[in-house]
């Protein structure tokens, strides 16, 4: 399952987690961890144990030691049997999960870098200092987002290039809940997201199901780990249109039923999702307006990593955004027609 490290199992009683290559320290999976345990989030596999050791005069981690789930399957196995069989009732538990995990997240402590304090106007610093503070830095979150559609544009070669740059325009406008954020503030707290949260990081084991993997995104370099829990969700919903991808590619479900059982399964799991936080008092964590240009920024990053991992992958956010912007030119066309719905790694990878 897990295709950028090396995994053993160990007597179906531990992972290890082999980093590869390792990775410099500090590393901030050791400590994420620790806090899930703390904050009572146990939905994952619990961790035992961090290996550490010195790489060319400088220490690095090397491998992460946790517990093993029993028939343990990750998303793009379990999700996709979903699919073709048009079953949804998932989609509440993953939402729940999702929201007790951001839940946990956002009381992890974090401390101030340099350029934060310097720019932060009053703001409370040092260790332990709220992880929540401040809104989120509106004018990043556009450069982050035009970048990777500029950088989609430059690696999509090819027919889906020549469609792709077609819907340029259309793209940058569904970015425009960002744009306008602008001027009308973010006000969702920033917390430490998971950072590459799609389905191949949903277990479903005998008990039931756990999110692994808290690595961020491969697309992404040097990115502020501490994010609008919208990126996360975002990122989860893209995944469930992936998985309609893989069901028609893979298993011959018919483009229409599959695309269908997407809307289905993104509804339910945002419906959870907004419900498990006004249950617990934190309705604030989302902002409904960064879903839609999240997902639209995320299509390009699916995009940026077939260009420059997995070339056969393209046509799953290729597919996505034929649905999306294919159906709305078919409703634009058609006068009585009602407007389309807006509704890593990654299973290519699994495929020899």
């Amino acid at each position: 399952m897990d295709q950028t490290n090396h995994s053993v199992i160990v007597d179906e009683r531990v992972v290890v987690k082999w980093l590869t290559p390792p990775a410099p320290l500090p590393h901030p999976t050791p400590d994420i961890l620790a806090h899930l345990v703390e904050a009572g989030f146990n939905d994952t596999a619990p961790p035992y144990a961090a290996l550490t050791g010195v790489v060319n005069g400088r220490e690095h981690l090397l491998a992460l030691v946790t517990g093993y789930l029993p028939d343990a399957r990750d998303g793009w196995e379990w999700c996709v049997d979903e699919a073709v069989a048009g079953t949804t009732a998932f989609a509440a538990a993953v939402g729940r999960l999702t929201a007790d995990l951001h839940l946990a997240l956002s009381t992890l402590p974090h401390s101030p870098t340099t350029s934060e304090v310097a720019h932060a106007e009053g703001a409370a610093t040092g260790p332990g200092a709220a992880p929540a503070a401040g809104p989120a830095p509106a004018a990043g979150l556009v450069e982050r987002a035009e970048a990777a559609l500029s950088e989609a544009l430059a690696v999509t070669g090819g027919e889906d290039g020549a469609w792709l740059a077609e819907q340029a325009e259309v793209m940058r406008r569904e970015l425009g809940a960002l744009t306008a954020s602008v001027t009308t503030p973010v006000t969702t707290p920033l917390i430490r997201i998971h950072g590459d949260l799609h389905v191949g990081q949903i277990l479903q084991w005998r008990d039931g199901y756990a999110v692994i993997d808290f690595d961020g995104n491969p697309t992404v370099a040097d990115a502020d780990p501490r994010q609008p829990a919208a990126r996360d969700v975002a990122q989860l919903t893209t995944s469930l249109e992936h998985v309609a991808q893989v069901a028609i590619k893979r298993r011959g479900t018919p483009p229409d039923q599959a695309a269908a059982w997407a809307r289905r399964a993104r509804a339910g799991l945002l419906a959870a999702y907004r419900d498990r936080l006004a249950a617990r008092h934190r309705p604030d964590l989302l902002d409904e307006r960064l879903i839609r240009p999240f997902e639209v920024e995320q299509e390009c990053r699916e995009l940026i990593y077939a260009a420059r991992h997995l070339p056969r992958w393209r046509y799953a956010p290729m597919g996505v955004l034929h649905t999306w912007y294919d159906a709305r030119k078919t409703a634009a066309s058609t006068p009585a027609a009602t407007p389309a719905p807006n509704p890593a790694r990654k299973p290519e990878e699994n495929i020899a």
